[in-house]
């Protein structure tokens, strides 16, 4: 039986950015709960696959020193 016929198709720029915003927050928070010292963290982090959900929330609500909006310096427009 197939099963994945019910599904429709993902565009292949769709699924590279998902995997892009992914790994942006992946990195971010692996690099901050590896400074932290949060062992238990950077599991779960490195295990679970959450496109970026899990990692968003561990930065700003979890961490020790939270992250904020001005840190993402990739965001800011230079003067």
């Amino acid at each position: 039986m197939d099963y994945l016929t019910g599904f429709p198709a993902v565009p292949p720029i769709a699924s590279f950015i998902l995997v892009l915003w992914g790994i942006v927050w992946k990195g971010l928070a692996l690099w901050r709960a590896t400074k932290q010292d949060q062992r238990n963290w950077f599991i779960a982090i490195l295990v679970l696959n959450t496109l970026g959900i899990l990692e968003i929330i561990y930065l700003f609500k979890f961490a020790k020193k939270k992250m904020e909006l001005k840190e993402l310096k990739f965001w800011q427009p230079k003067p």
